[in-house]
């Protein structure tokens, strides 16, 4: 194929990492697909799938890697059969990822150290209210939310209330560590986000040795940094996670900064395509 032909072949995506790779700001691409094994993938995974493991394909000569990560931060709706269906769909359409297979369950140690730093910086507290009081205090698009007010906790009686929740002192719902942002932000996501939860079921990698999980928004960055991820890529529903992703980053002591970016989402008219609704079926 002519450098013409590969060059109209082109998407804006792909233009990003020629761009980045030309610069020098990278000397190899680094992209996974990180799904939750809640379900069983659709065709719309077939595209994410695809287009992180072709980009780092046609990238091969750089070094360029492919990582297929288990977000797994949620064990009251993940299992071991997912994983493995995951990974037999993923071979079923012809990709590889080698030796990177990883799970964010592997990072779990790591997670709380963020959180115990954002703590310590003031960027972090234990807030107490109930689910439905901080629901109620979350205000609306149209106006903001109300400060909890917990909210000022001292640096000390946040790190001991913490450690508390790690040592299994609180019942689910009882406490949560929420990031210290801006609840008058038009982002509801900014509004300061729940980072853990208190939740005492096993998981399927870690067993009971945890009774506190991180929430999405705060361990998906934190695990694409971990694995030096260059391009993060996702569909358009994660763009307005984006500002929440990069504060992670940009507030936590991470070893490399990723780059999200989102692209449309692959879905057929009088088709299912849902996780939930597929399993519902398969059930």
């Amino acid at each position: 194929m002519s450098e013409n032909q590969e060059t109209s072949r082109r998407d804006f995506i792909r233009d990003i990492v020629a761009e980045d790779l030309a610069s020098g700001k990278h000397d190899r691409i680094v992209t996974r697909f990180p799904p939750e094994p809640n379900g069983y993938l659709h065709i719309g995974h077939a595209k994410a799938i695809c287009l992180s493991w072709g980009i780092a394909r046609e990238n091969a000569a750089t070094g360029s890697e492919f990582h297929l990560r288990f977000d797994d931060t949620n064990p009251s709706k993940e299992e071991q059969e997912y994983v493995d269906s995951i990974q037999e769909d993923i071979k079923w359409l012809g990709c590889d990822w080698g030796e990177h297979l990883y799970f964010a369950s592997n990072y779990f140690e790591f997670f709380y150290d963020c959180a115990v730093h954002l703590i310590r910086e003031g960027k972090a507290f234990v807030d107490q209210q109930s689910p439905e009081e901080i629901r109620a205090a979350h205000g609306t698009v149209a106006e903001p939310g109300t400060e909890s007010p917990y909210r000022d906790r001292t640096v000390e009686e946040n790190l001991a209330l913490f450690e508390k929740m790690r040592a299994g002192e609180f019942q689910d719902g009882e406490a949560v560590l929420r990031a210290k942002v801006d609840m008058a932000s038009s982002n509801m996501h900014m509004r300061d986000p729940i980072i853990y939860r208190v939740l005492h079921e096993s998981h399927h990698n870690t067993g009971d040795k945890w009774c506190i999980y991180p929430m999405y928004d705060f361990a998906h960055p934190l695990e694409d940094a971990c694995e030096h991820v260059t391009h993060s890529l996702c569909t358009l529903e994660f763009e307005v996670h984006r500002p929440i992703y990069d504060w992670v980053i940009e507030n936590c002591p991470v070893p490399s900064v990723p780059r999200q970016i989102e692209f449309s989402r692959l879905t057929l008219n009088y088709t299912v395509v849902s996780k939930r609704k597929l399993l519902q079926l398969v059930e």
